[in-house]
């Protein structure tokens, strides 16, 4: 039996076709017809005798579970094709194109732009595309191949994500600047010295169950009087007195948007750090853009 042939061209349309799950929408990306890109995923199907996309009259397309298994292949074999394409063009020169870098939110405004800035600098020909959100959409966007790598935490990551540790985060408490336990000359504070107080919560998904967990595993059972997605929210609330807050992220200067103070307090209690990680698809390739990124955000962690 001869080895399937496909083209170079059927694998890039069924990629958007997949990705957009509209044959519409594909051929409006690619500049093509409609027509061509049906043709092209019919051809790829036909000599891979597999069904990879379900057809819904006026509905758009869907996957088979085959199409899942051979899209997250095709992304990868399109990456090591641009990969090949530029690593011939370069010939050992500077890196040129365009690196898509996911980062989660709350640590986005910390060392992201100087990070951003030194990569740049030393690749100037490198388009940095940034997205910015929550754990479970950059985990959707790794899988997707929207992004490349994503600057997130350690945390609930599955088996198909691989990991690489470049910092930590310590959590700790934050305090309205005339609250008691603000005038303590250690700036420390037990959990327990809490637990009558009303908390402010980060309420982003898998933040909260973590910082309520340091909270209830120290035997503290928080009464949140306030909620917010927003890291900055969240401290003028607790400068304004609504309340305390747990943290991991600390900016250098106390003062909130409200313009009152909020006062950080080390944690007496053990608990562990967060791991601060660049994330990507296990066993995909990553183009030296992306190898270039991960080994700079290794060293800027580290100083």
């Amino acid at each position: 039996m001869s080895e399937p042939s496909f083209t170079l061209v059927q694998l890039r349309y069924f990629e958007a076709a997949a990705r957009h799950l509209s044959m519409t929408a594909a051929s409006k990306e690619l500049v093509v017809s409609q027509s061509a890109v049906s043709t092209a995923i019919a051809q790829l199907e036909k000599e891979m005798g597999v069904q990879f996309l379900l057809r819904h009259h006026a509905r758009g397309l869907s996957l088979t579970t085959a199409g899942e298994a051979f899209y997250k292949r095709v992304l990868n074999f399109l990456a090591h094709g641009a990969e090949l394409v530029e690593t011939a063009r370069q010939s050992g020169t500077e890196l040129v194109g365009t690196l898509t870098v996911g980062c989660f939110a709350t640590l986005a405004p910390f060392r992201l732009p100087s990070l951003l800035a030194e990569f740049e600098a030393r690749h100037p020909k490198v388009h940095v595309s940034l997205r910015e959100g929550e754990h479970h959409a950059l985990k959707t966007a790794l899988r997707s191949g929207g992004t490349e790598l994503a600057l997130l935490y350690g945390y609930d990551l599955d088996d198909d994500i691989d990991r690489e540790v470049v910092g930590s985060a310590a959590p700790y408490a934050l305090v309205p600047e005339g609250h008691r336990l603000a005038r303590r000359k250690s700036r420390k504070v037990s959990l327990h010295d809490l637990a009558e107080e009303p908390m402010v919560l980060l309420d982003l998904p898998n933040s909260r169950e973590y910082l309520l967990a340091i909270l209830r595993d120290a035997g503290v059972e928080p009464r949140i009087r306030h909620r917010s997605t927003g890291y900055e929210t969240v401290r003028s609330l607790v400068a304004s007195g609504h309340g305390f807050a747990l943290l991991n992220q600390r900016p250098p200067e106390d003062t909130t948007y409200s313009g009152s103070k909020a006062v950080p307090l080390a944690l007496t209690d053990v608990v562990p750090a967060l791991e601060i990680v660049v994330a990507s698809m296990r066993g995909a390739r990553l183009t030296r853009r992306a190898q270039e990124f991960r080994e700079l955000c290794r060293t800027h962690y580290t100083r």
